[in-house]
C-alpha cells in the first residue's frame, strides 16, 4: 500500500500520464457499477489535470460513455484470441514504426462499433479489425487514447484465462489464432 494513494491526494498542478484500466463489470450498464460516480470525476478531472491518459479495455468504453455518449454492445460470445487488426490513420504519431497490419490479443463480452463514433475534430480510429473491431482510438484535443484489446497481455495470459474460464464451468471457446495445432504459442 506504500505505492498507492487516493486520486484525490494527487498534485493539484496535475501528472504527466493516467492508465485507466478495465474492470469484470463489463455486462453492467455504466451507471450500475458501484464507483461510477467517483470513476466520472476521475475522469473529469484527468482531462483538465494530466497530460496523457490512457484508457484500456473496459476503461475505453466507460470514457468514450462518458465524454461522447458513445455505447457498449453486449456480443452473442466473448470476443477471445488473436486476431489482425489494420491501421486505419497510418499518419498517426502513436503509430508511427508500426507495420500496416498487427496482432493484438482480445478478450471482452461488449464492443464499441466505429458507427457509434461521433464525428468530432480530432477523435480519430486508429485500429480496427474485420473481425474483433474497433482497437485503438485518440482524443487529440483531449490527451486521450482509447485501446479496446490488450497489449499488455503476456504470451500465457489467454491461456491463463481460457483454463479460468473452464475450470468455472463458463461458457468459452479456444481463443481464436492463438494455438497451433498440436502445441501452444506460450
Amino acid at each position: 500500500s506504500q505505492f498507492y494513494r487516493a486520486w484525490t491526494e494527487l498534485p493539484i498542478g496535475g501528472i504527466d500520464g493516467l492508465i485507466v484500466t478495465g474492470a469484470p463489470v463489463e455486462m453492467l450498464p455504466f451507471e450500475s457499477v458501484r464507483y461510477w460516480a467517483e470513476l466520472t470525476r476521475v475522469l473529469d478531472w484527468a482531462r483538465h489535470h494530466v497530460r496523457q491518459t490512457l484508457y484500456v479495455c473496459w476503461a475505453a468504453q466507460a470514457a468514450l460513455y462518458h465524454f461522447h455518449d458513445v455505447p457498449k454492445h453486449l456480443l452473442d460470445r466473448k470476443m477471445f484470441g488473436v486476431f489482425r487488426h489494420k491501421i486505419v490513420r497510418p499518419n498517426s504519431d502513436l503509430l508511427r514504426g508500426f507495420n500496416d497490419e498487427f496482432s493484438i490479443p482480445v478478450s471482452r463480452h461488449t464492443e464499441t462499433r466505429s458507427e457509434d463514433i461521433p464525428d468530432k475534430p480530432g477523435l480519430h480510429i486508429l485500429a480496427e479489425s474485420k473481425e474483433s473491431g474497433l482497437c485503438l482510438m485518440e482524443d487529440i484535443p483531449h490527451r486521450s487514447i482509447y485501446m479496446f484489446n490488450h497489449l499488455e497481455y503476456d504470451a500465457d495470459t489467454l491461456k491463463t484465462e481460457y483454463d479460468r474460464d473452464i475450470a468455472a464451468g463458463e461458457p468459452i471457446h479456444i481463443p481464436h489464432n492463438y494455438y497451433q495445432i498440436g502445441r501452444a504459442h506460450v
